[in-house]
């Protein structure tokens, strides 16, 4: 009596072993294929592509008649569509394989990490870019600089803005105004500029703002975030501008330390601090100092450097120190252009034109745009009017 069981068992074997000797066909004839395809002079040495697939045919046709002697014609006909649908299969992995960018590969294999590789990548790029626009300064450059920063000052004093408000004491308003200091920054980097953080928590986010931090600030944690805040808020450029303005020359500035590179930046801002003297006094560089100091507050709250409520006591201190000293948020812009001409000069970077420009474009986005754009900030929320004191005889 025969076992039903075993005969589905032998049959599954043999099937098995059937559709694996015709996958090995199948790759055997691709292999013969492509080494047809190699290059001429193996083309002439081996048989023609014509005789090759002639016995390829041959193969597949002795192939296809063993396994109908095996299975028969319907279940050569399952096989069939099975071998069909197979193939669907493939090609559509394929096709999904082709379409996958290398970022998607990377993610996939990475995961969180990629956080890390983007801006590690993005830093590269930038190092990269810093080497083409390796240049020398000479008076040439330095004059059109000059005259780049006064056009964009210019373009931001004829801009329209809402008259300064009284602001309370303990006037809720102080927080948001905080917060828009950072918002020249902000807008080139595209962060949010409605609430403390800067982006959504999110580890690609994260590793991005970290590496942002490092590498332009050299700042890795809580006290490095805090001297430079305190630094900002205490010295920053406004001291540098008025050492350099009452300078006599470049050389009282110099000392035997610092190389030819390091004596003709020096220079630079000496030029720089000496022609705007007359024009504007050290405290002007305020909007440059204190800007700059609300992002990094920003930016250590989110990296969890410093807590929101720590971030909210430092640009609290931050909005009465650049309130008492500029009056607009036009001047405030103006005054960020300024020192950062200046910091540009130190650098000796050649591309300070088009970062004036940026700055502009930033400042104007904040001033003029609309709401729809998600801009115009500046604009929805006046600059602090300056509180008058009273005296009494």
């Amino acid at each position: 009596m025969l076992d039903i069981d075993e005969i589905r068992k032998r049959a599954q074997q043999a099937s098995e072993r059937a559709a694996e000797s015709m996958k090995k066909t199948f790759e055997k004839s691709e292999e013969l294929v492509q080494k047809i395809e190699v290059s001429s002079s193996e083309k002439e040495k081996s048989v023609s592509a014509a005789e090759a697939e002639a016995q390829i045919n041959a193969n597949t046709e002795r192939q296809v008649e063993i396994l109908g002697q095996i299975f028969g014609a319907d279940g050569m006909a399952q096989m069939a569509v099975s071998e069909e649908q197979l193939q669907k299969m493939v090609d559509e992995k394929i096709a999904e394989a082709s379409a996958f960018t290398a970022e998607n590969m990377m993610e996939q294999m990475f995961g969180e990490d990629m956080g890390v590789l983007a801006a590690a990548l993005e830093m590269l790029e930038m190092e990269d870019a810093d080497d083409e626009e390796a240049c020398s300064f000479d008076l040439e450059l330095e004059e059109s600089l000059y005259m780049t920063l006064e056009e964009a000052m210019a373009r931001l004093e004829a801009m329209p803005e809402p008259e300064p408000v009284p602001y309370q004491k303990n006037d809720a308003k102080w927080e948001r105004f905080g917060i828009l200091l950072s918002g020249i920054v902000s807008t080139l980097n595209d962060h949010d500029l409605h609430r403390m953080d800067v982006e959504e928590h999110i580890p690609a986010m994260e590793q991005k703002v970290a590496s942002l931090v490092r590498s332009s600030w050299g700042i890795h944690g809580r006290s490095e975030l805090l001297d430079m805040i305190r630094y900002l808020a205490q010295e920053g450029y406004i001291l540098r501008y008025q050492l350099y303005s009452e300078a006599s020359s470049p050389e009282e500035l110099m000392d035997e330390t610092m190389d030819e590179d390091d004596c003709e930046s020096v220079r630079r801002a000496w030029r720089f601090a000496q022609r705007y003297k007359s024009q504007y006094a050290p405290g002007f560089l305020s909007g440059w100092d204190v800007g700059r100091a609300a992002m990094l507050a920003r930016w250590g709250c989110y990296l969890g450097y410093i807590t929101e409520s720590e971030a909210v006591g430092i640009l609290w201190d931050l909005s009465h120190k650049v309130a008492e000293g500029l009056h607009s948020w036009r001047e405030f812009a103006q005054s960020y252009l300024f020192g950062g001409l200046m910091w540009k000069l130190l650098c000796g970077d050649c591309s300070a034109g088009s970062y004036l420009g940026y700055l502009a474009d930033a400042a104007a986005d904040l001033l003029t745009g609309t709401a729809e754009q998600d801009k115009g900030q500046w604009r929805d929320h006046p600059w602090p009017a300056q509180r008058k004191i009273g005296f009494t005889v």
